[in-house]
């Protein structure tokens, strides 16, 4: 009465089209660019189905009585929020917070637009429907969801109606009695190959007469004329787990999702030519919230894995008791730290929405402006401890096998704590989680995932408390006013009477 990784891996052998190195590919679940990543994906599923782990990672649907996934929960107290909170945990913890669009992020998303129902009835009763039965139908069967909501990037100077070329911006292309028509390319689509359905809309503000890219539908990734075209696979690239232990494992794959005449049913619409409802779907209800709520959760747990392998390094390095190492190890520690501080004020501080109980938003958009700036120096730091021990090592894990070539690496890779093998092991790991393609991904993925600089310190502008702020300025200076010349306060009679 709970989803398995068998049940997801059998859900992906749909006949979805998705294609890599020109060709298309017949069965994800065995292709070399993606088998392995969809195995750390089915194993989030086995994660939660383990008896041990059953009851802190799952629920029961209200409307089937079946276990499904806390991050499907709609938290009415803080205790809720706080139990809901510690499932997610639990997953990033499984892949070191290394799976951004793993299944707990766009279907909490969709928590929170359900959480603001209220919000898409008053755009219409047939789309606050739709949304309704669909998260129903979304949580009772544990869909993994991805989404793609960002347009293609060609000439950024103009909007999705103005760009270069025809079908490029996905749009409402017909409609009928039966549902509407889409035709064009959105992306990035970050774990798409491995998802069961896609949300499709958009982000960026629309101007009166692009309504036709004003939507959010629900697509299945094998629906007819849906295509993903994936880019390169770091997974097929890495020789063997122990040479990239992370991206051989947890390569969550991009993608440009391109619609080639795909035919959504009505009610699978959530949002239809409504350039308003397609900004307020993410903030007059808490999807925006709940959807980053989560990245900063799987953040804290990627900080924390980041901050053991800046601390190894120095271990390994020799360098942990030099007094310049441990205060970069303590800056580091007290950034990492403050990502999961913030997690737990947004909920200690959060707030009623209607009947459920939110983080409270203020609080997640410093957090998503600061850890944009935060992730980068992190990485910049571990850089810096490691030095050249990241690039000199052996070429692969072969080269143990061969005698001659072992004696070297015996002689070459050297520590006062660990055997050689130990040592290139974990140089490895950490060349992968910092510095390969991998690792450079995750740097851009970091930075940008949240939308550029602007967007996130947007957030954290429009959402802070300027009036109590001002007030608190103004209150201030009432207590003041320019010196009474006559007054025994004023300087003048200050200086006289010395």
């Amino acid at each position: 009465m709970v989803k398995t990784g068998r049940d997801h891996l059998r859900s992906l052998q749909d006949g979805r089209a998705v294609y890599i190195y020109s060709e298309q590919v017949a069965d994800i679940t065995t292709h070399s660019a993606f088998r392995q990543s969809v195995r750390s994906a089915c194993a989030l599923y086995d994660f939660q189905s383990d008896p041990a782990n059953l009851e802190a990672m799952t629920f029961v649907s209200p409307t089937n009585g079946k276990r499904v996934n806390r991050l499907w929960q709609l938290p009415r107290n803080y205790r809720e929020l706080v139990d809901r909170r510690k499932a997610l945990t639990a997953w990033a913890e499984t892949t070191c917070g290394m799976l951004g669009r793993s299944p707990d992020h766009v279907g909490s998303s969709l928590a929170g637009m359900y959480m603001g129902l209220k919000a898409f009835e008053k755009h219409g009763s047939a789309r606050a429907k739709a949304l309704g039965d669909y998260f129903h139908y979304a949580r009772d069967n544990d869909l993994y969801l991805s989404y793609v909501i960002i347009n293609p990037q060609a000439d950024r100077s103009k909007a999705a109606s103005n760009q270069p070329g025809e079908d490029l911006v996905a749009r409402i292309v017909d409609e009928d009695s039966t549902g509407v028509t889409i035709r064009g390319a959105k992306m990035l689509g970050t774990s798409t190959i491995f998802a069961n359905e896609i949300m499709v809309s958009g982000f960026m503000g629309l101007q009166a007469g692009e309504e036709d890219f004003a939507f959010t539908v629900m697509v299945p990734m094998n629906a007819k004329g849906l295509k993903a075209f994936s880019r390169k696979s770091y997974e097929a690239a890495a020789p063997s787990v122990f040479d990239n232990p992370l991206s051989s494992r947890f390569d969550e794959n991009d993608a440009i999702i391109y619609f080639d005449d795909v035919k959504v049913p009505w009610e699978r619409v959530l949002v239809h030519r409504d350039v308003q409802m397609a900004q307020g779907q993410w903030h007059d209800t808490r999807a925006h919230v709940l959807q980053n709520y989560q990245c900063q959760i799987r953040l804290a747990v990627k900080m924390q894995f980041l901050l053991g392998l800046a601390r190894k390094i120095a271990e390994i390095n020799g360098i942990i008791n030099y007094p310049t190492v441990r205060e970069t190890l303590g800056l580091l520690a007290a950034k990492a730290t403050s990502v999961e501080a913030m997690v737990i004020a947004m909920e200690s501080s959060g707030e009623q929405f209607g009947e459920y109980f939110v983080p409270n938003r203020t609080i997640l958009a410093a957090s998503q402006a600061i850890s944009q700036q935060l992730y980068p120096e992190v990485i910049d730091t571990i850089r810096t401890l490691a030095g050249g021990g990241l690039i000199m090592l052996p070429s692969q894990a072969a080269d143990f096998s061969n005698p001659e070539f072992a004696a070297i690496i015996e002689k070459t890779q050297r520590s006062s704590i660990v055997d050689s093998k130990e040592r290139v092991k974990f140089f490895k790991l950490a060349w992968d989680a910092v510095g390969s393609e991998f690792g450079s991904r995750h740097l851009q993925y970091e930075i940008f995932y949240s939308g550029p600089s602007f967007v996130t310190r947007g957030h954290a502008f429009r959402f802070y408390d300027w009036d109590a702020a001002r007030g608190m300025v103004d209150g201030f200076m009432k207590s003041y006013d320019l010196p009474d010349q006559g007054s025994p306060n004023s300087s003048s009679a200050a200086v006289a009477a010395e």
